[in-house]
């Protein structure tokens, strides 16, 4: 039993420490527009990949249009990595947050609450949640 059960403890501690790489998508340099920052942990736990992979298929097929012209970018972020970044927005731990940025002023709204109670258990609210977060600020 222990022989078995050991190895299957290792991949579950494994798989929720593995993350993609930190890669973001649109422009790291933003002025203005529409920036959504994901930011984890070096641990992530199934909530926190499901986030992040929501928040990439809402943005890369519905808003792939506003991509490619620069108004609107995706950064995922490991706190550890970026701790600056992080002590910015006042992040200590996993995060959804959708910025609009004008004439160096920022609108922050944090949908950290919204995203984990929903990501995992009604990814379509999840997902036309964001969309209708990120057309608002669009729209301003």
């Amino acid at each position: 039993m222990k022989k078995r059960l050991i190895p299957l403890l290792s991949a579950v501690f494994l798989a929720c420490g593995q993350s993609p790489k930190n890669q973001s998508i649109g422009e790291q340099t933003m002025t203005d527009g529409v920036e959504v920052l994901s930011f984890h942990a070096k641990k992530r736990c199934p909530t926190c990949v499901a986030i992040e992979q929501l928040t990439r298929e809402v943005i890369e097929t519905e808003f792939a249009a506003q991509l490619a012209d620069g108004s609107l970018a995706l950064r995922v972020t490991d706190i550890t990595e970026n701790e600056a970044l992080a002590n910015k927005y006042e992040i200590a731990w996993s995060s959804l947050l959708v910025n609009h940025r004008e004439g160096g002023k920022e609108q922050v709204r944090n949908l950290t609450q919204f995203a984990f109670a929903n990501a995992r258990t009604n990814p379509d609210k999840f997902k036309a949640g964001l969309k209708a977060e990120i057309e608002k600020l669009l729209a301003e």
